[in-house]
């Protein structure tokens, strides 16, 4: 095995369930690698998590076999007031089509989210060590919240990051966007001209979202990569690379957002 690899399958909820199945056949199919299901309580106020008994069998079906859970924001939508200048309005409403929940938040706004989050999954009985912000946006607020949370790691689109210490280890995300035709074209020339970019890392994560299996060619791109990447390398949940990687391959917390 030449390195490690971080498989998260984002926006799992109960209305996007049906996708998340699709994504979740295709792994099984892979292998069964150990995945981080990124759970959001209650997705675009579409329907909470502790309401759904179905979907709640489903996720435990999920942790009995090996998978981890992560609490990803609290409903995925960035509510906070508009943004003001071009950068942060390029941020929030183009690239992330708003979407970024925790970008905007305070400290005290984004303390209420996560705890309400925890407390949805402590009443499941769900273990949760990790916290992953939508669209990986975090204001110096909600980074303020997470370092008090007492939670083991959150991400960022470079890295995962140990909170208690705090230290951030390299790990690079590889996603894609099915929200237009051009997005998709230039996600599967990304997705195979990545590859041989990232090989020689020690640790890469892959950014799946339930979106992307509406698209044939998008899906099968994904496909492909995640044979040769399996083949390559050893699947582990974020919590596992966590361990397995500290401290080695560490670098301070003050460097790259």
């Amino acid at each position: 095995m030449s390195g490690a690899l971080c498989i998260a399958l984002h926006d799992v909820a109960p209305a996007t369930w049906p996708h998340c199945a699709r994504w979740l056949d295709l792994l099984d199919a892979l292998g069964a690698p150990p995945l981080t299901l990124l759970v959001v309580p209650n997705f675009h106020g579409r329907g909470r998590i502790d309401r759904d008994p179905a979907f709640c069998r489903a996720i435990e079906r999920r942790l009995a076999g090996g998978d981890e859970l992560a609490l990803h924001g609290y409903d995925h939508r960035d509510a906070a007031p508009a943004p003001r200048g071009a950068r942060a309005w390029w941020r929030r409403r183009v690239l992330t089509a708003g979407e970024g929940e925790f970008a905007a938040l305070d400290e005290a706004q984004a303390r209420e989210r996560i705890a309400r989050g925890l407390e949805m999954f402590a009443g499941l009985g769900w273990p949760v060590q990790g916290f992953v912000p939508p669209a990986w946006l975090t204001s110096a607020g909600a980074r303020a919240a997470l370092a008090a949370s007492g939670l083991a790691y959150t991400t960022t689109h470079t890295a995962l990051v140990a909170l208690a210490r705090p230290a951030r280890i390299a790990a690079p995300c590889l996603t894609v966007s099915p929200r237009s035709a051009w997005r998709r074209a230039a996600s599967r020339l990304w997705l195979r001209s990545a590859e041989p970019l990232t090989a020689h890392l020690p640790l890469l994560r892959l950014g799946l979202h339930p979106a992307d299996v509406a698209h044939r060619e998008l899906l099968t791109c994904w496909r492909a990569l995640l044979e040769r990447l399996l083949a390559r390398r050893v699947a582990l949940t974020k919590a596992q690379a966590l361990t397995h990687f500290a401290p080695a391959h560490v670098m301070p917390a003050s460097h790259a957002r």
